[in-house]
């Protein structure tokens, strides 16, 4: 018993300095609410948000199921685009030398300038906010296969090849794995993306959604509401975050053991 209380201890230590920090946030939010510093009507007090999340709690919660099919579809989406661009791209040179430099031109449009376009376009409905999430998404994990299938040893690539392989087995049982964790990091951004792209494309046209619902009580300057939608979104991406996290660490159990003999 004590010595598994000895492992926990590092973990749970490790995680105090950004607890203490979001405390100190927090205090700080509602020290300044509570002063005559800013207008109350322009910066909610804590309490005032918390109350305003539990009350409205089954609106957002309608607007948030919308809010995640769109980030969910394009999330989706923009993994499979970028599983099949990013194999082409390491199997051909000319693809790789050919869309490279697009797709970093691409990610120097804002996003906010994308989605009217988008939304003229295909209109109102789903499409242009699941379009403007595989857009949004499918960059960071395209950059991390390609770094992924080129972090593969030579050396290794060398020796299955002497050993008779082809290029499939050398992809699906060398660069493949190796690709992994720069897959999962790649996920991670894409996954905190998806959601912010889902809710920007709402503010721009829409029936449902919380960038629907944040842009009505924004105009009836309800900016508590708006603040209890905005910690929402961020407890969702968290949570979408930590999922992807458990997923990686079910994906790659060499990883957690070699960590755990690193320690």
């Amino acid at each position: 018993m004590f010595s598994v209380l000895t492992k926990k201890l590092p973990n749970i230590t490790s995680k105090l300095p950004a607890l203490a920090a979001l405390c100190l946030i927090l205090l700080f939010w509602a020290l300044l609410a509570h002063s005559d510093a800013v207008p109350a009507y322009m910066l909610p007090s804590p309490e005032k948000v918390l109350k305003a999340l539990v009350s409205d709690r089954r609106i957002i919660l309608s607007h948030a199921w919308f809010t995640l099919q769109e980030a969910l579809y394009g999330l989706a989406a923009g993994i499979l685009l970028a599983l099949i661009t990013a194999t082409l791209m390491d199997h051909f040179l000319i693809l790789n030398q050919a869309f490279y430099p697009i797709m970093i031109i691409t990610q120097t449009i804002p996003t906010i300038a994308i989605a009217p376009v988008l939304v003229l376009w295909m209109g109102f409905g789903m499409a242009p906010k699941i379009t403007l999430v595989v857009v949004t998404t499918f960059f960071p994990i395209t950059v991390g296969l390609l770094d992924g299938y080129k972090s593969v040893d030579r050396d290794s690539i060398d020796l299955m090849r002497s050993m008779g392989a082809g290029k499939k087995q050398i992809f699906f049982h060398l660069k493949a794995p190796s690709a992994l964790p720069y897959f999962f990091a790649g996920l991670k951004i894409s996954t905190s993306y998806a959601v912010v792209g889902a809710v920007i494309s709402e503010w721009l046209g829409g029936f449902n959604g919380l960038g629907v619902y944040m842009t009505r009580v924004k105009k009836a300057y309800a900016f508590d509401k708006m603040f209890a939608v905005i910690i929402f979104i961020v407890v969702i991406s968290l949570l979408l975050m930590f999922l992807v996290n458990m997923i990686s660490i079910i994906s790659m159990p060499w990883v957690q053991a070699a960590k755990r003999e690193e320690k």
